[in-house]
């Protein structure tokens, strides 16, 4: 449930509460944008569920997902045995300025929170390329407000996604961006509101789950490889109470939330198979 994590924060909601790393209350609690809660959008379709939460500890979990990205594709292996997933920063800030005319205010007396959501957005990727990889950055959202072409906007909100597998590099970004962020605030005079949408950290596999994914795919006559998730998914949160492995499929082009993803047939059932025979060598194990 709201593994995206698009309409409410944070993503993975459901796997979150389902390991008790969150309590349904808060989770029903979480509003989008307009204000409507999860218990309310819930309410709408009818079904909050009735499972209690936390949920029974599973023997292992196996998830299995197309990568999303461009590596397995152009390296040329069918299966991914993952590593481990990214640690993940979204935050979203509000830059309050001062509305005023676009043609008569000099901008020199100006406190535009658009040319500070600006800068933001252009440090955070040249961030990312001073860092390097495997550290991503993006500003996915810029509103303004009142968002007129001859008006210097009242407020900029924005957000910022931060990735990195090492948590002391994921913080060292972070402590940069909220540094320069107040740097740039203080230089046009304007004042800034953080909140927090996201915060994970980066999770690593049990290598005996990553193994197996490995030798079953070998066994099958799967090319395969290792390598980390980007992106976050559920198989994270199971971590947390769980012996836990994912299996990846290449993505054509690398393309993922785009109407042009695309996993080939012949991939999607390698990676079925892959996690078929998983699953057997799990429930044959001794408990």
């Amino acid at each position: 449930s709201n593994e995206e994590g698009a309409r409410f924060p944070p993503d993975m909601m459901g796997s979150l509460v389902y390991v008790g790393a969150m309590t349904v209350e808060e989770a029903l609690s979480v509003e989008d944008i307009e204000g409507t809660s999860v218990g309310e959008a819930l309410d709408h379709i009818g079904h909050r569920g009735t499972a209690p939460a936390p949920g029974p500890v599973p023997r292992a979990f196996v998830e299995l997902h197309i990568e999303q990205g461009p590596v397995l594709e152009r390296t040329g292996f069918t299966i991914g045995a993952v590593t481990g997933v990214q640690g993940i920063s979204w935050s979203e800030l509000t830059i309050i300025g001062q509305s005023n005319h676009a043609g008569t205010t000099p901008i020199s007396m100006r406190h535009d929170p658009g040319l500070v959501a600006a800068k933001v957005a252009v440090f955070v990727r040249e961030l990312a390329d001073e860092l390097g990889a495997p550290l991503v950055g993006t500003v996915g959202q810029i509103v303004l407000h009142p968002n007129l072409v001859n008006v210097v906007a009242a407020t900029a909100t924005m957000t910022i996604d931060l990735r990195h597998t090492d948590e002391n590099t994921l913080q060292i970004a972070e402590k940069r961006v909220a540094d320069f962020v107040a740097e740039a605030a203080a230089g046009e005079g304007v004042d800034v509101a953080w909140r927090s949408l996201a915060r994970f950290e980066p999770v690593r596999f049990a290598d005996d789950m990553v193994a197996l994914v490995e030798q079953t795919a070998s066994q099958l006559d799967y090319s395969h490889t290792t390598l980390p998730s980007g992106a976050g998914h559920d198989a994270q949160m199971l971590a947390r109470v769980a012996p836990t492995a994912m299996i990846f499929t290449p993505s054509h082009n690398g393309l993922s939330h785009n109407p042009a993803e695309h996993t080939d047939p012949a991939d999607i059932e390698a990676g079925a198979n892959v996690l078929l025979h998983v699953l057997y060598k799990l429930a044959e194990e001794p408990t």
